[in-house]
């Protein structure tokens, strides 16, 4: 047995095995085309033409399934799931293709499972009927399909920009699609005008996407403008709710498209889990017939605005949406403008009523033809009756007419199938009438077809008449970003009155008081002792001064709180103190107001204003927080207007009584202050 081990270099590899896939999935599954549609949806749409749901009676969707597998040679779970988001029942689509009974989920809801074909039904929305004007009037090119044995459209000539009206999202292979929906009306005008104005602002005409999940969408003009006018970018979208006082309880009608009640239910739930938000006692899905409805339970005293700012920056209750409008155009993927689409759009649509017109010309050509030739016997009937009794078998009948009168085999065959009872004289007369009106309409349509003015004309009477008959008003109600309240970080936390314990071996410990209150005996390592507590709140700042004399700043939030019951933090691992360096006292401060005292083994004492460690940037670390020309014996923290007395004792035994107000205040952190107590023979201030 023998093996080739011919080497292939990988870039022919790839050029012969994957990039066929590559361009496949591109071509014809991921990206859809100028009529919004991606071949599975045009495969599926259109075998429901041809059955006659459109006109027609309902019928199982399993039936539809069966068959579009004639045209996508696919799995029939893969062509029912995309019959499931072209119907009304899912709530995907503005305006919905399908119209259903039974149950077809939900696109906002992520465990809302859609029915079985079989029990399902469906027919298309009489939208469908402008998807597929006069397709048999040969203004859209067809194809075989897989095996041969059908025809199918390659495009469907949609009469209105369905490619902006129908949301699309798809994936290929190193490029995606993702194209927002927009209201129809809006849509209508915008390309109306474009006809009438090449130059025309849409910014001015076309107001935002809109959703069939409604919601509520964060209009920035520098965002929207950039997605117009490029086609990639983004906009945030959140949810619309109310406040029901009565039962104390906010209630979500509304969410954004991308997500699902179920992945906000979870992310609440999540939220109240971990105490990032106190006042929400429950959340419930109460989703019925009527629609969607998400509950959240809160407290009495809770502003359920501050609660929905704080939830619409921590779940998906305000989320964004990204827009990639790329789009195959003659078969080659291009990220496009809103412009740019309507226009290519346009062409199309110019393109399928040129078509339709030249197919309409052809056909009455060719009856006035069959006239031209009926005109020629009227003068002399009884002749044309004597020709077809005097042949003498069938096949002389057509020459001989053909002889008798000057006429084409067509025109023969046409007089030869007239009924003996229509060979009256007002029938006769009637049809010829038809000739006058014929022509006239001949020379109407071929004006029509060499006038991009009047071509023009009917697209606009087309999307007038659609937007009349099947527009809606917008869904997706717009606020001005400038109108939308925004949350900061630290708006974002809870505040709460707690407890600061700093021991002397370093251990630091933040206790809500209600813990406290619950368990206040604490628990403290052998020869440790607490040698400051401070009462605060979760939002001030805590002050930590060292032996090294610097002074390390948090916030209090971002200190993880402790038990009584624990040691609490090592203090050298949050604040990467030095290895002999040691936390002496802490303050916890909202304001800045008052001062630190500091007394010195030389007996000098300093008063630094407490504003002096205010710093407008977040410095973690301030060093030089005070004098180090002297050991520091000393730190406490007077609040303003409210001084204390201080006793100063030395080695030698003397003491000194003066009160802090004696002392002048300093801006400069590190000033060695005044002196106190005189040293005498080396003595210093114990």
């Amino acid at each position: 047995m023998s093996f080739n081990n011919t080497k292939k270099p990988i870039t022919e590899t790839l050029e012969d095995n994957f990039m066929p896939y590559a361009m496949s999935v591109i071509v014809s599954r991921a990206i859809p085309e100028i009529d919004g549609f991606k071949p599975s949806h045009r495969k599926l749409l259109y075998t429901m033409y041809k059955m006659g749901l459109l006109t027609g009676h309902k019928t199982k969707s399993s039936n539809v399934v069966g068959q579009t597998m004639k045209l996508n040679p696919h799995g029939d779970m893969a062509i029912y799931e995309t019959l499931v988001r072209l119907t009304r029942g899912n709530d995907a689509l503005l305006h919905p293709f399908i119209d259903s009974k039974g149950n077809f989920g939900k696109q906002y809801s992520r465990d809302m499972s859609f029915a079985a074909p079989r029990y399902t039904e469906v027919k298309l929305e009489q939208l469908c009927s402008e998807i597929f004007k006069d397709i048999d009037k040969n203004n859209v090119n067809f194809v075989d399909n897989y095996d041969g044995t059908m025809k199918e459209p390659v495009l469907l000539p949609t009469t209105f920009p369905n490619i902006l009206v129908a949301s699309n999202q798809g994936i290929a292979v190193g490029m995606a699609s993702n194209i927002c929906s927009f209201n129809l009306k809006e849509i209508c005008e915008a390309t109306i005008k474009i006809i009438t104005d090449e130059k025309v602002n849409l910014l001015k005409c076309l107001k935002a996407p809109d959703f069939s999940t409604g919601g509520i969408l964060i209009y920035n003009s520098k965002d929207i403008k950039a997605i117009y006018d490029t086609g990639r970018g983004s906009f945030k979208i959140r949810a619309k709710y109310s406040y029901d006082k009565k039962n104390n309880c906010i209630e979500i009608s509304e969410i954004p498209y991308t997500t699902t009640c179920e992945a906000i239910i979870d992310s609440i739930a999540d939220i109240v889990k971990s105490g990032r938000i106190k006042d929400i006692q429950d959340v419930r899905d109460e989703t019925d017939l009527k629609g969607l409805k998400i509950a959240i339970d809160i407290r009495k005293s809770s502003d359920p605005d501050a609660i929905m700012n704080k939830l619409f920056k921590l779940t998906s209750l305000q989320d964004t949406f990204s827009c990639n409008f790329n789009i195959l155009i003659d078969g080659k993927p291009q990220v496009m403008s809103i412009k740019s689409i309507l226009n290519e759009w346009l062409m199309f649509r110019s393109e399928c009523i040129k078509r339709q017109i030249a197919f309409d010309i052809e056909k009455k050509q060719q009856k006035l033809h069959l006239l031209l030739g009926l005109e020629k016997i009227i003068i002399n009937i009884d002749k044309a009756i004597k020709i077809v009794r005097g042949a003498k078998s069938d096949s002389e009948v057509i020459p001989n007419l053909m002889k008798g009168f000057e006429i084409d085999k067509i025109q023969a065959e046409y007089i030869a199938e007239i009924k003996l009872r229509n060979l009256n004289k007002q029938y006769l007369i009637d049809r010829i009438s038809e000739k006058d009106s014929l022509e006239k309409e001949i020379i109407d349509l071929k004006a029509t077809l060499n006038s991009e003015v009047r071509v023009s004309d009917i697209i606009i009477e087309e999307l007038k008449s659609i937007s009349k008959k099947y527009g809606t008003p917008r869904r997706t109600e717009i606020i001005h970003v400038d109108d939308v309240e925004e949350i900061s970080s630290e708006e974002m936390i809870d505040d709460y009155n707690l407890k600061y314990f700093l021991t002397k071996e370093n251990y630091f410990k933040k206790i809500p008081l209600v813990s406290l209150r619950a368990n206040p005996e604490q628990k403290l390592k052998e020869d440790d002792e607490i040698i400051c507590e401070v009462e605060s709140h979760n939002k001030a700042d805590v002050l930590f001064f060292s032996d090294k004399c610097n002074c390390y700043k948090l916030k209090g939030y971002e200190i993880e709180e402790a038990k009584a019951a624990g040691l609490g933090a090592y203090l050298k691992n949050i604040l990467k103190l030095s290895d002999d360096e040691t936390v002496l006292n802490i303050v916890s401060t909202d304001d800045y107001e008052g001062y630190m005292i500091f007394g010195f083994a030389d007996g000098k004492v300093a008063k630094i204003t407490l504003s002096s460690y205010m710093t407008k940037t977040k410095r973690r670390r301030l060093a030089n927080a005070f004098s180090g020309k002297s050991r520091i014996i000393f730190i406490r923290y007077i609040r303003k207007n409210e001084d204390i007395e201080l006793i100063a004792i030395t080695n030698i035994n003397k003491v000194l009584v003066f009160n802090s107000s004696m002392v002048p205040k300093k801006t400069t952190k590190n000033s060695q202050g005044i002196t106190v107590v005189k040293s005498k023979k080396g003595s210093y201030v114990t």
